[in-house]
């Protein structure tokens, strides 16, 4: 069963509408409409649903909605705030509560924070690839990780591309400043591993 759709008639919204409904009102791709559950509206050619029902055309991706480096910047910040904040949880709990020996808890700290970047790493494959597309980071910031479709990314895509920012790292992080000097704001993995980072189309 289709949902039905708030739709924006004269900078008013109206409804909600079944599809026939919406098809009585010729329902044009530039259109804004929602569901009741959407956090906010998009234009009807961006929603797969209605684009298979009205024939509508995917739009492209437009230069303003790709995500700024500044933006992924303080993403990967909070990103990396959540996963070490993480693992000091763990090693409180775990470690400095369970372990008596003192010399075993510096070992075993140790340890566990040496995990911490291959623990990131793992954890952006897995967001990315999940249906919100972002780590927690990137949430917050409204930018979210695609295919150069616009589509969500398989999981080996999500791989491909975070083991491709070691290429990034060894080129002394430029391959992250190259984000700067092509119009889709692309870092070097992206560009490897063809992907986009945009921004959510919040209106």
């Amino acid at each position: 069963m289709f949902p039905k759709y708030i739709l924006v008639i004269n900078g008013r919204p109206e409804g909600p509408f079944g599809i026939d409904e919406l098809k009585a009102r010729k329902i044009k791709p530039a259109d804004f409409v929602k569901t009741p559950e959407m956090p906010d509206y998009k234009e009807a050619q961006e929603i797969a649903e209605l684009r298979e029902l009205f024939g509508f055309k995917k739009p492209a991706l437009l230069m303003q909605y790709f995500g700024s480096f500044d933006q992924r910047l303080l993403a990967s910040f909070l990103d990396w705030f959540i996963v070490f904040g993480a693992f000091v949880i763990v090693i409180f709990v775990v470690v400095l509560l369970k372990l008596q020996d003192k010399e075993t808890r510096m070992t075993a700290s140790f340890g566990l924070l040496a995990c911490i970047p291959f623990a990131k790493i793992i954890y952006h494959m897995v967001m990315e690839s999940s249906a919100k597309q972002a780590t927690y980071g990137k949430q917050m910031l409204k930018i979210k990780v695609v295919d150069m479709n616009g589509d969500r990314i398989t999981f080996g895509k999500a791989v491909a591309r975070n083991l491709c920012k070691i290429f990034s790292v060894l080129t002394f992080f430029i391959g992250y400043l190259m984000a700067f000097f092509n119009k889709k704001q692309q870092c070097l993995h992206d560009m490897m591993a063809g992907t986009l980072v945009i921004k959510e189309r919040l209106f």
